[in-house]
């Protein structure tokens, strides 16, 4: 029976290359000139730190951030934005978590979507990923096309289909 799978991963090269570009355009920036802000990721982790001085220059490396994984034809919407803490002195602290994974309520409204739709085909969980499996292809792409018209709150990608 056909089937394919229903994830949210992001690639680790290209989100390391867009930290990397929304770092060089902080260095060269005007308005950073003589600042002390960091951008560092944790490959291991999947997190992203930012150690700046005040609040403007911390939205502004947020939106470099996020121009720069949209260039890289990465979604913003795997970005988890913590809570700013305060570091030594007077610095503001960020960390940014990058979701990996279907995590369960996601995936139940993935699979209660798919359930509504009324189309024949068979969602399952499966750990961080919904595997979808039908009788015919045609109901896997129309799957497909009904889970892109929705905002899941993740960004997902749709992977290993087989006949």
């Amino acid at each position: 029976m056909p089937s394919f799978d229903i994830v949210s991963k992001v690639d680790a090269q290209t989100l390391d290359n867009a930290i990397n570009n929304a770092k060089k355009e902080i260095l060269n920036r005007f308005d950073f000139n003589g600042s002390k802000s960091t951008i560092e990721l944790d490959k291991k982790t999947n997190v992203v730190t930012i150690v700046t001085e005040d609040d403007m220059r911390l939205k502004a490396i947020e939106g470099s951030i996020i121009s720069r994984m949209m260039k890289q034809n990465l979604d913003p919407k795997s970005l988890d934005f913590g809570k700013e803490t305060i570091a030594s002195g007077n610095m503001i602290r960020k960390e940014i978590t990058i979701k990996e994974g279907l995590d369960k309520e996601a995936a139940k409204k993935v699979v209660a979507k798919i359930k509504a739709s009324g189309l024949k085909v068979q969602p399952s969980i499966m750990d961080d990923q919904v595997r979808v499996t039908a009788k015919k292809i045609d109901d896997l792409q129309a799957v497909i096309s009904l889970c892109r018209g929705e905002d899941f709150d993740q960004p997902l990608q749709f992977i290993n289909m087989r006949n």
